[in-house]
């Protein structure tokens, strides 16, 4: 279980690194405008490759499970068929990038300046949207086969080089935003390739170009379904983030700033967590295939286990070490203090939300994605029900409060489910 976590735990941590780089050397160049165009940019294009994040999800749990039932075969299709799907997706944006970049600004106006910086930064970075789609399925497919330091190493080769090129490319050659653009798109092909080269074991099996398995109807039609029930929970997900920024902004602009930083508490959550859930998400597929539900148990327990006591130390640190993570995280004196007010809140969020995490976990691994869909249909309605509620009693600490209990709700209702899980894995 922690050759699985650890690694996915390390590889998280590089990625908020290089987006302090990426404002950093920017910033150097003493202007407000690039900095905020590297940051509207790059969060416009993130949200357009997000929308595909259910390729490493759904890659990750139909490969353990061909792997799990010994069928190497499938193993190579499914990667073929995730590096389809992602690299079309990422021809699909460059396409279509105009009408993108065009409905981004109209719903994220900018000053002129700052839009005008941003467009220059995404017309050139959009150019590796293929790579970066077709990684979510790599890191999946590699997931799914316990290799998660190949992962680590895909994470650190890519974020190290970006760092280097953003540095060469704006502080040495004075690029500016451009400079940004051109080395993310360099680094995220360069791991495209590596992570090619950590796949090449598939392309040694005749089955990764074989038509007839690759293009296999039934198992296109399931590879999908999956797929667009993990869509739509992810969305059902992002909207409860996004609806949460909405109404904490009616609380005026520090309670929306305090907000912000406390949010990253959640991030750092989920970063930690993630690595115990991808270790569910690669067992329980194997269990899955094998049809093994005393083996799926295990692993579930584990996971479970490790990430409960993962969650602990988190909230541990969160509590003695909450107020000076606010301090480094921000210098205006009103928004401190608003933070710690809702401080406590985050202290609960790693041993509320683990349940929720690992049980995402077990139902990914499953590929039990029809639950996970409906779960969160149930989950998102408990937390509008207590967003009407709470909000205009209790005002910010309401939306906190309905936060927590979207987690709680989504592990009760997902937990529900799970003997199924298992009945079905027999």
């Amino acid at each position: 279980m922690l050759r699985i976590a650890v690694p996915v735990v390390l590889s998280n941590a590089t990625v908020p690194i290089l987006g302090a780089v990426d404002t950093g050397v920017v910033g150097q160049m003493g202007l407000a405008a690039p900095i905020g165009a590297v940051g509207i940019g790059a969060i416009i294009l993130s949200a357009f490759y997000w929308v595909f994040g259910f390729l490493r999800m759904g890659t990750v749990g139909l490969t353990a499970q061909a792997d799990g039932q010994g069928d190497q075969r499938e193993v190579a299709a499914m990667l073929t068929r995730a590096l389809m799907i992602g690299l079309g997706a990422g021809v699909v944006i460059i396409a279509l990038q105009g009408l993108l970049f065009w409905a981004a600004f109209m719903v994220s106006p900018a000053s002129p300046q700052v839009e005008e910086l941003a467009r220059q930064y995404m017309a050139l970075r959009v150019w590796s949207a293929p790579a970066a789609i077709a990684l979510y399925g790599i890191t999946g497919w590699l997931i799914a086969q316990e290799r998660t330091r190949a992962v680590l190493v895909l994470q650190l080769w890519m974020n190290g080089l970006n760092i280097l090129l953003d540095l060469w490319f704006v502080l040495g050659l004075g690029w500016g935003v451009q400079g940004v653009a051109f080395a993310t798109v360099i680094a995220e092909w360069s791991g495209l390739a590596l992570g090619l080269w950590f796949c090449r074991a598939a392309f040694w099996l005749p089955a990764w170009r074989d038509p007839v398995q690759v293009f296999d109807r039934i198992r296109w039609v399931r590879m999908m379904g999956v797929n667009t029930d993990i869509l739509i929970r992810s969305l059902l997900l992002e909207a409860i983030f996004v609806s949460f920024m909405f109404f904490g902004a009616g609380q005026g602009d520090v309670t929306l700033a305090a907000n912000q930083v406390l949010l990253q508490f959640l991030m750092i959550a989920s970063y930690a967590l993630d690595g115990f859930a991808f270790s569910a998400e690669a067992l329980v597929g194997k269990s899955t295939g094998a049809r093994d539900p005393q083996r799926l148990r295990r692993a579930a327990l584990l996971a479970s286990g490790w990430g409960m006591a993962a969650a602990g130390l988190l909230a541990l640190v969160f509590a003695v070490a909450g107020g000076a993570i606010v301090d480094t995280m921000t210098t205006s004196d009103p928004v401190r203090a608003a933070a710690r007010i809702y401080l406590p809140y985050l202290v609960g969020v790693p041993v509320l939300a683990c349940a929720a995490f690992m049980l995402d976990g077990i139902f990914v691994g499953a590929t039990r994605s029809r639950d996970m869909r409906n779960m969160m249909a149930v989950s998102f309605g408990v937390y509008a029900l207590c967003v009407a509620v709470l909000l205009p009693v209790l005002g910010n600490h309401g939306l906190w409060l309905a936060m927590l209990i979207s987690f709680v709700a989504r592990a009760i209702t997902l937990a529900l489910r799970y003997p199924a899980l298992e009945r079905a894995a027999a």
